[in-house]
């Protein structure tokens, strides 16, 4: 999505601002370990906010850590645990990793954090269940043009049968 994204404003991952910035610690796999409270003071010190190009553009910073840094607004993509649980088994994720993913889904992990976290910005939340991502990338692109007030919470995992039984399973 980060690619159809792109196509609309300037796209930045963390891990890459990360590596470029000299906060990325160590590979483990595929990923970087970033010392996010150094990133945060090089962020602070950095205007990443601003586009290269000479039209005005959004910036976004893309990853599962995004939320914890210096940023004005967060838009956090959930997925229902059943289709995160088949989107990760189709990518090879392993055991550990697709039930910690599940479970951190299910009760929203992330979008507490980014709620916790919020410095006066807006937060929104957006399902990407059952949509492709051009429609994704079109509803993020409203969003940062638009700019409408925060929306988070109405997404409930928990509230389906499937999802408090899968939990529960995945503890045995």
């Amino acid at each position: 999505m980060g690619r159809l994204l792109a196509r609309q404003c300037e796209v930045v991952a963390v891990a890459d601002l990360a590596a470029r910035l000299g906060c990325a610690e160590r590979r483990t796999g595929h990923s970087l370990q970033v010392d996010l409270s150094r990133l945060a003071r090089r962020m602070g010190a950095l205007d990443v906010a601003r586009p290269r190009s000479k039209r005005p553009r959004a910036s976004v910073l893309t990853g599962h850590l995004a939320h914890l840094l210096p940023v004005r607004d967060v838009i956090v993509l959930r997925c229902h645990p059943r289709e995160l649980r088949r989107r990760l088994q189709r990518r090879g994720a392993r055991v550990n990793e697709l039930r910690a993913n599940v479970a951190s889904e299910a009760i929203g992990v992330i979008l507490f954090e980014a709620a916790a976290c919020r410095r006066g910005g807006r937060l929104w939340e957006v399902d990407t269940t059952g949509r492709s991502p051009s429609t994704v990338a079109r509803v993020v692109g409203r969003l940062l043009r638009n700019r409408p007030a925060s929306r988070f919470g109405h997404v409930d995992w928990l509230a389906d049968p499937w999802v408090t039984e899968q939990l529960l399973r995945d503890t045995d």
